[in-house]
C-alpha cells in the first residue's frame, strides 16, 4: 500500500525530472536556428581550444542551417588547418575534397589544392610502404604547377616535390635491391632504370633518421 509520504516523494521526483528535462530541452533548443556568425565564432573558439570533434559538429550546424553562407568556405579551410595541426590528415582531406568540389572557382582554390598536397605530404610516414601515396601526391603537384604557376605557395610545393622525388628514388632503389637479392634480375633492372630516369641522384641522398617532411613546416 502506497502511503501519502511515498506519493509525495514520487511527485517530487517526477517534478525534478520534468524540471531537468525542460531545462535540457531549452538548452538544446537554444542551439538551433542561430545566425551563421554565431556558429562560425563558436567553431573558431572550439578549434582554438583543440576541441576538434565539437568544432566538426558546429560546422555541421553552420552548413545545414546556412548552406549558402559566405562563411562556409573560410570555415572549411579553418577546419582543415585544425585537423592538419592535429595530424588528422584523413579528416583534413575530407573537408578539402568538399571545398574543391563546391568552390572550384574560388580565388582561394590554389590554397585549398596546396593544403591537400601538404596533408598528403605530412601523412607520408613509411618511406618504403607509401608508394601509392608518393606517386599520387607527385601527380597532384604536377597538376598544381601546371594550373597555378603564379601561386604564392609554389616555393613550398617545389620543396615538397623535391623531397617526394628523393623518397621515390630511394624507394625504387630499395625495390631494385630487393629483387636483386631474390635473383630477379629483370625486375631489378626495371627499377634501376627508374632510378636512372629520376632527376634525383640516390647516391647523394642521406637517408633520414627522423621524418624529413616536417622540417619545412616547423
Amino acid at each position: 500500500m502506497i502511503t501519502s509520504f511515498k506519493i509525495k516523494n514520487i511527485l517530487l521526483a517526477s517534478s525534478l525530472v520534468f524540471i531537468f528535462t525542460a531545462c535540457s530541452s531549452k538548452k538544446e533548443a537554444a542551439e538551433y536556428n542561430k545566425p551563421a556568425l554565431y556558429w562560425y565564432n563558436k567553431m573558431v573558439t572550439q578549434i582554438t581550444k583543440g576541441d576538434l570533434d565539437e568544432a566538426d559538429d558546429t560546422y555541421t550546424s553552420l552548413e545545414s542551417e546556412h548552406r549558402n553562407s559566405p562563411l562556409i568556405p573560410t570555415s572549411i579551410l579553418i577546419l582543415v588547418n585544425g585537423h592538419i595541426d592535429a595530424e588528422e590528415y584523413a579528416l583534413a582531406n575530407f573537408y578539402l575534397d568538399e571545398y574543391i568540389k563546391r568552390f572550384a572557382l574560388s580565388k582561394n582554390i590554389d590554397y585549398a589544392r596546396f593544403l591537400k598536397i601538404k596533408a598528403n605530404f605530412l601523412g607520408f610516414r613509411y618511406q618504403f610502404r607509401d608508394q601509392a601515396l608518393i606517386e599520387k601526391t607527385i601527380e597532384e603537384i604536377e597538376e598544381f604547377k601546371f594550373k597555378y604557376k603564379s601561386s604564392p605557395y609554389m616555393p613550398l610545393v617545389d620543396t615538397m616535390n623535391a623531397r617526394l622525388h628523393m623518397a621515390k628514388a630511394l624507394l625504387d632503389q630499395e625495390i631494385a635491391d630487393l629483387y636483386k637479392r631474390k635473383d630477379k634480375e629483370k625486375a631489378a633492372a626495371i627499377y634501376n632504370e627508374k632510378v636512372k630516369e629520376s632527376w634525383i641522384n640516390p647516391d647523394e641522398i642521406i637517408e633520414p633518421k627522423v621524418p624529413f617532411y616536417r622540417s619545412i613546416f616547423e
